[in-house]
């Protein structure tokens, strides 16, 4: 994460900011893809290490392996491969010469996940790579399924290949994807599974979410700009709105999200992961540890969701067939492998409390749903409302609160809102708005969350990968809400067609509170 006062430097002197003297020091390795021939791989992993390469941000000699069941040679992977970056990468376009380069450090091996001998002849291949350090320092990164998890480590660790524990001179390390568990309950059985065979700081759980530099920036906007930190609490803050939202249905992930919906798939990792940035303690410093304490201090501050607060702080709904820019979209319960009669959740809208001195009695409502008018994620923090004595005689008690909003996605950006004078001979006010826009600003394009995270992983930077802690956590607050569901029917007032913002008792939730929600804009 980039250091606070190099970005202070930064903003007096651009020049002051040399990247290379922030950039993190990565050891030669070699990176392990388990799920080699998987969507994840091609789409993601690939263009990413492609890109750091391209940036000379890979260490120097490095490796990537690619593990999986289909019979391919090391030239028909990079082929294939290669037209993934074509098809996925940010610059679309390949250099040639840069791709030559890159693939040359790519290769295969065949083999089955519970097949011990192929393990063995990945074992063979680290060992043929000659420098020592691309034998022994490993990222194994487990693009598979969660339940698949527990018998990789348990391979690598029989092959001689996975060591638990810290190690003077090398290091290996495990990257999995979410879901982590469906449930507490499986959540801390599979983190079990995995603590047989390595430590708590050799696994980096990822969340996509936080390696988006608009995600991270909140600590750097929080912690080095004075006049906001002192803002940041119940003393000014009305309440916070969170929104993730996506224009696509579930399309052919239909059996996914019968099992998952809304409340698995991101409330419990995207949402919270933002909410806790949002709310934090200042940490003792930016160290991962440190980080990550109060991150998960802040989720178990959350004020316990009972029975009897269900109905007046949790909503949730499923879309019904609408229109979305103009493409006629069907029901969920027409989607392809879902349950015609599913109760399935396609959004979510939670009323959360924070138990703390900072935060206590101040609401954060945050929502998520499918097939919505447009795809944004946003924070908006809106102020306590000015006392309108100034004001009344002309423009009655209705003024409008001054906000913050940090846009995380498109447009990514942050704007403060607040009150000005039309110009003329009547005392007319209209909101106005200051904005910083990050492509304007920085004028360059903002790299890929996983390239970010491969980076970090690599260098054994912690920060932004999920704790075993910060996991559980997160898997209680969501369980209590799946329970309080099991069994109940939706309701009409839950049911919303594709292309609107949400059901209608997802509105009734804010107006309760006289509140209403504010919907991202296209800009």
């Amino acid at each position: 994460m980039m250091n606070l006062m190099v970005m202070n430097e930064y903003l007096e002197d651009p020049a002051a900011a040399n990247p290379d003297e922030v950039r993190k020091s990565v050891d030669p390795c070699t990176v392990v893809i388990f799920g080699a021939s998987g969507d994840l791989t091609f789409r993601k992993l690939i263009p990413a290490l492609y890109h750091l390469f391209s940036e000379t941000q890979m260490p120097a000699p490095f490796r990537v392996v690619g593990f999986a069941r289909r019979e391919k040679s090391d030239d028909s992977w990079r082929a294939e491969l290669k037209e993934g970056i074509h098809a996925f990468s940010r610059t679309k376009a390949v250099d040639e010469a840069q791709w030559a380069a890159f693939a040359a450090n790519v290769h295969y091996c065949q083999g089955d996940i519970d097949d011990a001998q192929a393990y063995q002849r990945l074992a063979a291949q680290l060992s043929g790579f000659g420098d020592e350090r691309l034998r022994r320092n490993l990222l194994f990164y487990l693009a598979i399924s969660p339940t698949q998890f527990a018998a990789v480590v348990a391979h690598l660790a029989d092959a001689k290949l996975l060591t638990k524990g810290q190690q003077d001179s090398f290091w290996q390390r495990v990257v999995v994807e979410k879901p982590f568990g469906q449930d507490l309950v499986s959540a801390q059985k599979l983190n079990g599974d995995l603590l047989r065979f390595v430590d708590e700081r050799q696994i980096f759980r990822i969340d996509h979410y936080l390696g988006k530099e608009t995600v991270q920036n909140i600590l750097i906007f929080r912690f080095s700009n004075a006049i906001f930190e002192q803002l940041w609490s119940r003393q000014s803050v009305d309440h916070v709105q969170i929104t993730v939202s996506e224009n696509l249905g579930v399309g052919t992930r239909g059996g996914y999200y019968e099992e998952a919906g809304a409340l698995r798939d991101m409330v419990q990792n995207h949402l919270l992961q933002v909410l806790s940035l949002v709310a934090m303690e200042p940490p003792a410093a930016l160290e991962p540890e440190s980080v990550r304490d109060e991150k998960v201090k802040l989720l178990k501050s959350i004020q316990p969701l009972r029975p009897a607060d269900m109905l007046k702080q949790v909503v949730r709904g499923q879309y019904l067939a609408g229109e979305v820019d103009g493409q006629t979209r069907p029901g969920y319960r027409r989607e392809p492998k879902v349950d015609p009669r599913s109760n399935v959740e396609t959004y979510v809208a939670l009323k959360l409390f924070i138990d703390n001195w900072r935060w206590s009695g101040v609401p954060f409502y945050l929502r998520t749903g499918k097939n919505l008018p447009l795809s944004a994620s946003e924070v908006r923090v809106e102020f306590r409302p000015t006392p309108s004595v100034l004001f009344a005689a002309q423009l009655g008690t209705k003024l409008d609160a001054n906000a913050i909003t940090l846009r995380l996605q498109p447009n990514e950006g942050i704007s403060l809102r607040f009150n000005g004078k039309i110009p003329g001979s009547t005392m007319r006010l209209r909101p106005v708005r200051m904005h910083f826009g990050y492509d304007s600003e920085f004028g360059a394009y903002t790299p890929e969350a996983y390239e970010r995270l491969l980076l970090e992983a690599m260098a054994g930077e912690a920060t932004l990968f999920i704790r075993r802690d910060e996991v559980e956590t997160a898997w209680k607050i969501v369980d209590s809400i799946r329970r309080f569901w099991e069994g109940r029917p939706l309701t009409d007032r839950e049911f919303y067609p594709a292309g609107f913002w949400g059901p209608i008792a997802s509105d009734d939730l804010l107006a309760a509170a006289g509140h209403s929600w504010r919907n991202p804009q296209k800009t």
